[in-house]
């Protein structure tokens, strides 16, 4: 416990010569009474209230007490604390085109995705992790980052319908996304940069091409696992219609052969993943990668301990008035 306001506490100084004010004070006020001898009264009983007497004052004293360290503000607090990890550097790169609707995947290939992504991150606690988004265009959802609650809230926050509304222009920009991700990389001091691209179609939007996308990766010392998300064959695509949401099944497009270049030039796997299991897979591979260390500053926040001072403060100074005003009451 650390108090925001420890000058306060110099006050306590105070009490001492309060404590010997009243000692002499009651040493001047207690009545005498002159006898001849006291044999007969040692034997009388004795009133409880004598074990009192000095109740009120003690009551004050902590009251006092109590209120100085409710001034001080009490907190507890966890300090900062540097700490090396193991881990290695990750982007996300996850394809949120109007295609990613497709229900092969349930409920679909875009909600699966963030489901066994989201297990990946929290299996992964000491990684630097981060998420791109992309379509027909790209943007960073979250940079890399160890506190992975922040990520996967931001991640979570992603609407499967974001290029449907018309959030982010549709189509499927690989080269883009991979760009974008790779630029998070490219200055970090990590032996392993690795990417890991979700996406279930080809390429037919953005101003890089995906091979030269890889070639970039691979400058940068960039792993790029690719990973085509869909079954075979066809799979239901929901279509609003008038009549309400209507199914129709749509063939499954994914550029195998460039996501396996891709791939293979940046030094990473391709993954066909039908389902969840499969995407899994991933895990197993990346695990194998060489760690790095990582130097970690944490710290929690400062919460204030006031109450229990201020409520036992509080406690004593009724407790006084009421003995002063019942069993201790003095009569003029």
């Amino acid at each position: 416990m650390i108090f925001a306001n420890i000058e306060y506490l110099f006050l306590l100084v105070l009490l001492i010569p309060y404590i010997i004010w009243y000692v002499m004070k009651r040493k001047k006020t207690e009545p005498t009474l002159q006898v001849s001898t006291t044999r007969m009264y040692m034997q009388a009983p004795k009133s409880w209230k004598i074990y009192l007497l000095h109740a009120p004052f003690v009551l004050r004293i902590v009251a006092i007490v109590m209120v100085i360290l409710v001034l001080a503000r009490p907190q507890t607090t966890d300090n900062w604390q540097n700490t090396e990890i193991e881990g290695i550097d990750i982007m996300l790169a996850v394809d949120v085109s109007t295609s990613m609707l497709a229900e092969d995947l349930k409920p679909n290939r875009l909600e699966a995705a963030k489901v066994v992504a989201s297990e990946f991150i929290n299996g992964r606690p000491n990684d630097n992790i981060g998420l791109t988004i992309f379509a027909g265009e790209s943007f960073t959802q979250c940079p890399l980052t160890v506190d992975h609650g922040v990520l996967l809230n931001l991640f979570h926050g992603i609407s499967s319908d974001i290029a449907q509304r018309g959030l982010i222009e549709d189509g499927t920009a690989i080269g883009m996304g991979i760009a974008n991700a790779v630029t998070r990389l490219k200055d970090s001091k990590a032996k392993s940069k690795v990417v890991i691209l979700l996406t279930d179609g080809s390429n037919n939007r953005g101003d890089i091409s995906p091979l030269t996308a890889a070639e970039i990766a691979k400058s940068f010392g960039v792993r790029v696992y690719t990973v085509g998300v869909g079954t075979n064959g066809t799979a239901p695509y929901p279509v609003q219609t008038p009549m309400g949401t209507q199914y129709l099944n749509q063939p499954v497009e994914i550029d195998e052969a460039t996501l396996t270049q891709i791939a293979s030039t940046s030094g990473g796997n391709y993954f066909r993943a039908k389902d969840e299991d499969e995407l899994r897979q991933i895990y197993a591979e990346i695990d194998k990668l060489e760690k790095t260390k990582l130097n970690v500053k944490e710290f929690s926040k400062r919460e204030e301990e006031y109450a229990l001072f201020a409520w036992i403060a509080l406690a004593c100074i009724l407790f006084e008035v009421l003995l002063k005003n019942t069993v201790l009451k003095r009569i003029p």
